[in-house]
């Protein structure tokens, strides 16, 4: 499984290095800022998805224990997701930002 991780890993960092060809015109430094904001969006939208199944399968698990709640529980979830939702939307924010 490790394995497997490390080359997923070198594989999104191969597919990456093209944002770092292109240095800036005006002056001799490279601005690093919009490629971090990209990655770092990369980054908080797979966690998100992660976090959101995650979610949706324990609230699931959750209503079959206790069909009885169903209603908190669907409530919970929703708030759940909402505000899961809500770091990826952050971060799109920040990379726009970041232009």
């Amino acid at each position: 499984m490790k394995n497997k991780l490390a080359i997923l890993g070198t594989g999104l960092v191969a597919m990456a290095s093209p944002m770092f060809a292109q240095g800036n015109a005006a002056s001799g430094t490279p601005d690093y800022r919009l490629p971090a904001a990209y990655i770092a969006m990369g980054i908080a939208s797979g966690l998100c998805g992660l976090g959101q199944a995650k979610a949706v399968a324990s609230s699931a698990e959750a209503m079959a224990r206790n069909p009885g709640a169903t209603a908190a529980i669907r409530f919970a979830l929703i708030l759940g997701l909402v505000l899961i939702e809500s770091l990826a939307l952050y971060t799109l924010v920040i990379t726009f930002v970041a232009k």
